[in-house]
C-alpha cells in the first residue's frame, strides 16, 4: 500500500501550459492521493476479489515475498490512532522507514569536486537561446495535456475539500478548554444582546452552525473514504483469527504427548544414575564433615599453644599461629557457632602480643645502650633482637626504631653525667658538698683536668656509636632479608601466572575437543599430549563422583583442606651475625615500606652521631660560659682543636655522614680565638710602632734562625735553643737569601707574628680564611701606620724625634721591602690550604703588595724631592765666575756625599745607583734652567769654560763615591741643543 499512494499531489501552475511533459501511460502517471499514512509495508499480491486467498494459512514452503494478512503489524484502531506518534507522518521517509528516521547531514565525499554555479555558466550560455525558442513554441502550440489536468483536478477534489477546514481543527493541541481556541472557533464578539441587532446575530449564529456542520461532513466523508480503502484487510484479519485458534489447539495436544514421553524416559534412564550420584555426594560430604571436625579440634588448641609460645618469647611463632587460625576461621570454619568468639579473642591476644613486643623491645634497647662502655662492641642477645624485629615487622609496627632513638638520647646524657661525676670524684680540690651542681664542679677544673675529661667523653661516645651501629646494622639486615624474600616471592608469582596462562590455553583446547565430541586420545597421539593437558585431564578425571581417599586415609592430613596451609610457606635466612630465622610469606609489607624503614634506620645512626655532637656542644658551652675557652693560649687551643677534629673524623667514619653541630661550635670558638689572637697581635704591633725610633736594630740569632727556616721552604716557628743562642752574638744585618736587610726591631717582631699566623693555620685548618683576612688587615695596618709615622712625620710627636732624616726614610723603605719579599711566600702557604672556590681571597695579597710598592716609591720620591729642593735653593744663586770650583758646587757635592753616606749601608747598590740617577737628573734640570737664565751657552768661551770646570768637579766628586764610579751622568744635557 505504501507504494500505491503518493505523499503529495502534483503542483499546478497558473499558466495553462504548466505541464509540458512527455506522454506516459495514465495508469502510471496518476495514483490515488491519500493523506493518512499506511501501516502495511506491502500490498497483497493475490487477487482481492478472490475469497479463497483470504483463507490461505501461513506456510513456510510458500513464497516469502507474497504479502498476506499475517504480515499486518497493527489492527484498525491502531492504524487510525497510533499513540506512539506525536503527529501523523506527513512525508515519504517517515511513512516508509518509521518515526525514527531523521534527516542527517551527508558528509561531502573526498573524491567528488565541489560544484558551484560557475560550473553551469557555459551550460546556461548554450541553453538560454534554446529556452527562449521553447517558450515561444509553447505560446503558439495548443497544450496536449488538458485531459490529464482535468483528471488530476478530480483526484485532488478531496484534498481541496479538506483544505476548506480551518487549520486550527487540525492542530495536535486542539482543545476547546483553552479560551483562545474557544474564542477562535466560536467568535462571540459577533453576537450581542443590544437592541436592533437580534436578526443579524441570529443569522450569524445560523451561518456559523452551518459552516461547522459543513466542516464535519467533509471530515466524515474523508474518514469514511479512508476506512473503505482498508476494509478488505480488516475483514481478512478477522477471518484469520479462527485458523490461529485451530493451530493453537493442535500445538497443545502435541506438547501434552511430548511431556508424557519425557516422563517415561526419566523413570527408565535417569532415576538410578541420579541416585548413585546422590549417594556419592553424601559420602563426600561426610568426609568433609569429618575433616572439619578434626580442623575444629586443632583450632581449639590454638590459645594454649599461643600461651606456651609466649612463655618462651616466641612472638613470631605465636603471631604466625594466630594468623593461620584467623585465616582458617574466615575460610574453613566460617559460621561455626562454637567459634563465634574465638576470632575476637585472638584479636585481643594479638594486641596483647603487640604491647608485649614493644615493651620487650624497650627493655632490650635500655639494656643494650646502658651496658658498661667497654672496648667490645658485641651485640647483646642477637637472637632475641632478631626475633623481636621480625615480630614487629609482621605486626607492621614500623615505628619501633623511635623507641631506640629515645633511649639513645637518654644514654648520651647519662654518659656525660657519669664521666663528669667520675672525674670530679678524683679531684681533691673540688668539694662536692659545697659545690652541688655538676656544671659548677666542672667549671672549677683547670685546663688539663677538663681536657682529660673531654677526651674521656669523646672516647665513650665513640664506643657508644660503634655499639649503636652494630645493633642498627643487625636490624637493617633483618629488614633487607624480608625485602629480599618479598622480591623472590613476587618473581615466583609472576612465573606461576605465566605457567597458569599456558595451562589455561591447553585446557581451552581440550575443552574444545571434548565439546566437538572427540576424545583426547583421538586428538593427540600417544606421547603427543602436552604435559599441561595431561595434568589437566588427570585433574578432570578426579570428578566429584570419584572417592577422594579411602576410608583408611580419612585421618591423613591430605584429606584436610590445604587452603590455610598453602599460604604458610617459610624460608630459612641467616643474619650477618649467624642467626638463622624462618621468614614467612605473610609479612604484608610492600617493598616501598621496607625500603623506607631501612632508610629510617640508617637515618637513626646519623641521628646518633648528631646526638653525640649536640651533647658535646652543650658540654663545651657549659664550660665556656665564664670565658674559659677564650682565655686559652695558642698551644692549648690547638690541642683542644685537634682533639675535637679527631672526634669529628671518628664519628664521620663510623656513621658515614658529617655532623655540623660540633664542627660549628669548634668554628665558633675558633673565630673567637682568631679575634682574640688578632687583637693581641695588632695591639702589640701598634705599641711597637708607637715606640719605634726608626733606627737600625741589631738582629738576634733567633730571628736569623727564624728567617733561615722560612728560606728552607717551611713556615714554622723553630724551637728555642738557649745554649746556642747565648754563644752567638747579634748581627748588624738580617741575611735573607744572600741579601742584607737593615731593619728596625718592630719589623723583626712583625715577621715573627706573621709566622705565628701561618703556623696557626697549619694547626687549625678551619680558620684559614679568617686568618687570611686578619693577616691582611695586620699587614695593611703596618703599612698605613709606618707611612703616617715616617712619611707623615708622625714620629715627631709620638716618639719625639727632632726630624725625619734620609736615613729614617731609607730604613723604612728597606723594612717595607723585607715584608714585600715574604708576601709571595705567605700567599703560597695560604693557597695550599684554601679550597679552589676560596682562591678569590688571595687577591688581598695582591692589593697589599701594590700598596707596599707604592709606599716604597713614595719614599724614593721623598728622597729625590729633598735633594731637588736643595738643588733649587743652591743653583738659583749660582753665578759663573772665578774661583773654580765655585762655592755652590762645593756645597752640592758635600750634600750629595752626606746623602750617599746615609743610605749606602741601608739600601742595595742597585737601588742606590737608581736613586742617584734620579737625583742627578733633578740636578741637571735645575742647572740647565740656571744656565739658560744666565745666558751661558756651550760656545767654548770663558763662561763656558768656568761652567765646564764646575761640572767636572761635580762629576768627579759624585763618581768618587762608593758604588757610583760607573754611573753614567750624561752631563751634556745641561746645554741647550742648537736648532
Amino acid at each position: 500500500m505504501a507504494s500505491s499512494h503518493s505523499s503529495s499531489p502534483v503542483p499546478q501552475s497558473n499558466s495553462s501550459d504548466a505541464f509540458f511533459k512527455k506522454e506516459v501511460d495514465a495508469t502510471k502517471r496518476f495514483r490515488p492521493v491519500q493523506s493518512l499514512p499506511d501501516v502495511c509495508p506491502k500490498e497483497p499480491t493475490g487477487n482481492a476479489g478472490n475469497p479463497s486467498n483470504l483463507h490461505d494459512s501461513p506456510s513456510l514452503v510458500v513464497d516469502q515475498q507474497r504479502w498476506t494478512i499475517y504480515h499486518s503489524k497493527v489492527n484498525l484502531p491502531a492504524a487510525l490512532n497510533d499513540p506512539r506518534l506525536a503527529k501523523r507522518e506527513s512525508d515519504f521517509f517517515t511513512k516508509t522507514w518509521g518515526v525514527d528516521f531523521v534527516d542527517t547531514e551527508v558528509t561531502p565525499s573526498f573524491y567528488l569536486p565541489q560544484i558551484t554555479k560557475e560550473h553551469f555558466a557555459l551550460y546556461q550560455q548554450e541553453i538560454s537561446p534554446r529556452e527562449k525558442v521553447h517558450e515561444r513554441c509553447k505560446n503558439i502550440c495548443t497544450p496536449k495535456d488538458t485531459f490529464d489536468r482535468t483528471l488530476l483536478h478530480t483526484h485532488d477534489k478531496s484534498r481541496t475539500d479538506l483544505e476548506q477546514v480551518p487549520k486550527i481543527f487540525m492542530k495536535p493541541d486542539f482543545a476547546l478548554e483553552d479560551s483562545l481556541t474557544f474564542n477562535a472557533v466560536l467568535p462571540w464578539s459577533h453576537f450581542s444582546t443590544a437592541g436592533g441587532k437580534g436578526n443579524r446575530d441570529a443569522a450569524s449564529s445560523k451561518l456559523l452552525q452551518e459552516k461547522l456542520s459543513h466542516y464535519l461532513d467533509i471530515v466524515e466523508v474523508n474518514i469514511a473514504h479512508q476506512i473503505s480503502l482498508r476494509s478488505e484487510a480488516f475483514f481478512h484479519a478477522m477471518t484469520s483469527q479462527h485458523e490461529l485458534q485451530d493451530y493453537l489447539r493442535k500445538t497443545s495436544q502435541a506438547v501434552k504427548l511430548l511431556r508424557e514421553k519425557i516422563s517415561k524416559i526419566d523413570k527408565v534412564m535417569c532415576e538410578g544414575s541420579l541416585r548413585v550420584l546422590r549417594l556419592s555426594l553424601t559420602r563426600n560430604n561426610c568426609i568433609k564433615a569429618y575433616n572439619k571436625l578434626k580442623l575444629m579440634a586443632t583450632v581449639h588448641q590454638t590459645q594454649p599453644t599461643v600461651q606456651l609460645l609466649l612463655s618462651t618469647s616466641e612472638y613470631v611463632g605465636a603471631l604466625d599461629l594466630i594468623a593461620t587460625t584467623q585465616e582458617v576461621l574466615q575460610q574453613e570454619l566460617q559460621g561455626i557457632h562454637s567459634f563465634r568468639h574465638l576470632g575476637s579473642q585472638l584479636c585481643e591476644l594479638e594486641k596483647l602480643i603487640d604491647k608485649m613486643m614493644i615493651a620487650e623491645f624497650s627493655t632490650y634497647a635500655r639494656n643494650d645502650l646502658n651496658r658498661p662502655l667497654e672496648d667490645d662492641c658485641q651485640i647483646l642477645e642477637e637472637e632475641r633482637l632478631v626475633s623481636l624485629v621480625f615480630g614487629l615487622l609482621k605486626q607492621r609496627k614500623l615505628n619501633f626504631y623511635e623507641i631506640y632513638g629515645d633511649e639513645m638520647i637518654n644514654t648520651a646524657k647519662n654518659i656525660i653525667k657519669q664521666c663528669v661525676v667520675n672525674t670530679v670524684s678524683q679531684i681533691e680540690e673540688i668539694d662536692t658538698e659545697v659545690v652541688v651542681k655538676l656544671a659548677d664542679q666542672m667549671r672549677m677544673m683547670n685546663f688539663p683536668q677538663w681536657f682529660d675529661l673531654l677526651k674521656n667523653i669523646f672516647l665513650k661516645f665513640t664506643i657508644f656509636l660503634k655499639r649503636v651501629k652494630a645493633t642498627l646494622n643487625t636490624i637493617r639486615s633483618v629488614v633487607f632479608l624480608v625485602l629480599d624474600k618479598n622480591q623472590k616471592t613476587g618473581e615466583l608469582e609472576d612465573t606461576l601466572q605465566k605457567n597458569s596462562a599456558k595451562e589455561s590455553m591447553v585446557d581451552s583446547e581440550v575443552a574444545y575437543l571434548t565439546h566437538e565430541g572427540m576424545f583426547i586420545s583421538d586428538a593427540f597421539g600417544d606421547g603427543e599430549l602436552p604435559a599441561g593437558a595431561a595434568d589437566s585431564a588427570s585433574q578432570r578425571n578426579t570428578s566429584p563422583n570419584s572417592e577422594p581417599c579411602s576410608s583408611d586415609s580419612v585421618s591423613e592430613p591430605e584429606c584436610t583442606t590445604d587452603s590455610s596451609s598453602s599460604k604458610e610457606h617459610t624460608s630459612s635466612s641467616v643474619t650477618p651475625g649467624g642467626v638463622e630465622m624462618m621468614i614467612s610469606d605473610d609479612m604484608k609489607l610492600t617493598d616501598l615500606e621496607l625500603v623506607r624503614l631501612a632508610n629510617n634506620i640508617q637515618e637513626l645512626l646519623y641521628n646518633a652521631s648528631d646526638i653525640c655532637h649536640d651533647r658535646s656542644v652543650k658540654f663545651l658551652m657549659a664550660r665556656a660560659k665564664d670565658g674559659f675557652l677564650e682565655k686559652l693560649n695558642s698551644n692549648e687551643f690547638v690541642t683542644l682543636s685537634r682533639l675535637m677534629e679527631g672526634f669529628i673524623l671518628d664519628t664521620e667514619q663510623i656513621c658515614g655522614r658529617k655532623s655540623m653541630s660540633l664542627r660549628g661550635a669548634l668554628q665558633s670558638q675558633a673565630n673567637r680565638f682568631v679575634n682574640r689572637f688578632h687583637e693581641e697581635r695588632k695591639t702589640k704591633l701598634s705599641l711597637l710602632l708607637d715606640n719605634e725610633r726608626w733606627k737600625q736594630a741589631e738582629v738576634p740569632a733567633e730571628f736569623q734562625d727564624l728567617v733561615d727556616s722560612v728560606s728552607d721552604g717551611r713556615i714554622s716557628l723553630p724551637e728555642k735553643k738557649p745554649t746556642a743562642t747565648e754563644e752567638r752574638k747579634p748581627a748588624e744585618f738580617l741575611i735573607v737569601e744572600g741579601q742584607k736587610y737593615a731593619t728596625v726591631g718592630t719589623v723583626l717582631l712583625l715577621i715573627r707574628i706573621i709566622l705565628e699566623y701561618c703556623q696557626c693555620v697549619d694547626n687549625i685548618p678551619s680558620i684559614t680564611t679568617d686568618m687570611l683576612t686578619r693577616l691582611s688587615d695586620l699587614l695593611k695596618y703596618f703599612n698605613s701606620r709606618s707611612c703616617q709615622l715616617v712619611l707623615g712625620a708622625g714620629a715627631l710627636q709620638v716618639v719625639g724625634l727632632k726630624t725625619i732624616t734620609t736615613k729614617n726614610l731609607a730604613l723604612s723603605s728597606r723594612c717595607l721591602q723585607l715584608i714585600v719579599h715574604y708576601i709571595p711566600i705567605i700567599r703560597a702557604h695560604f693557597e695550599a690550604r684554601l679550597q679552589p672556590k676560596q682562591f678569590s681571597m688571595l687577591r688581598h695579597f695582591d692589593h697589599i703588595t701594590k700598596d707596599y710598592h707604592d709606599h716604597i716609591a713614595e719614599i724614593s720620591a721623598k728622597l729625590v724631592a729633598i735633594m731637588d729642593s736643595l738643588f733649587d735653593k743652591l743653583l738659583s744663586k749660582y753665578e759663573v765666575k772665578a774661583p773654580v770650583p765655585s762655592a755652590c758646587f762645593r756645597n752640592i757635592c758635600k750634600q750629595m756625599a752626606k746623602m750617599h753616606e746615609a743610605i749606602y749601608d741601608l739600601l742595595p747598590e742597585e737601588q742606590t745607583q737608581m736613586l742617584f740617577l734620579r737625583i742627578n737628573a733633578s740636578y741637571k734640570l735645575h742647572l740647565k734652567r740656571q744656565l739658560a737664565h744666565l745666558n751661558v751657552v756651550n760656545d767654548g768661551g770663558p763662561l763656558n769654560g768656568l761652567v765646564t770646570s764646575d761640572v767636572a768637579f761635580y762629576t768627579g766628586n759624585l763618581q768618587a763615591l762608593k758604588g757610583l764610579n760607573n754611573l753614567d751622568l750624561n752631563m751634556a744635557e745641561i746645554w741647550e741643543q742648537k736648532r
